[in-house]
């Protein structure tokens, strides 16, 4: 079981992963996302995971998902968790954190990140419609 996202509907395998979800999503500038986030857990920003993953997930229902095995893998999957452990020893996810301070090249950066983050969704969700057209590639 897990959460699928309250906005968006992508599904999470736990609160963790659909508090920092939510949290990421805001900070690249997704405005619904961090809508959603302001209504239902105000000062999210200044919480890590492990405070905003009960708070986000008592405002949504449990889903079934997936449970994707260490084995069953991509072997380019690497989730280290070195984010995880920047925002418990940084004590949040500061939506303001470094506001101001992002040059041309940081912007640039964040843009084509959050491009391809779309594109990537995009061709998820083309392959979701022809898995269920029976046009498996």
């Amino acid at each position: 079981m897990g959460y699928a996202c309250p906005v968006c509907e992508t599904p999470q395998s736990d609160g963790e992963h659909l508090a920092n979800h939510l949290a990421f999503t805001a900070m690249l500038g997704d405005d619904e996302h961090a809508a959603w986030l302001d209504e239902h857990a105000p000062g999210w920003e200044d919480e890590g995971p492990d405070e905003l993953a009960p708070r986000v997930t008592d405002h949504v229902e449990e889903a079934e998902y997936p449970q994707v095995f260490d084995d069953t893998r991509p072997p380019d999957h690497d989730h280290d968790h070195q984010f995880e452990e920047e925002l418990q020893r940084s004590g949040g996810y500061g939506r303001t954190a470094g506001a101001g301070a992002q040059d041309a090249d940081t912007q640039r950066i964040l843009n084509e990140a959050r491009r391809m983050t779309e594109e990537m969704l995009s061709e998820d969700d083309a392959d979701d419609e022809s898995a269920e057209d029976g046009d498996e590639t």
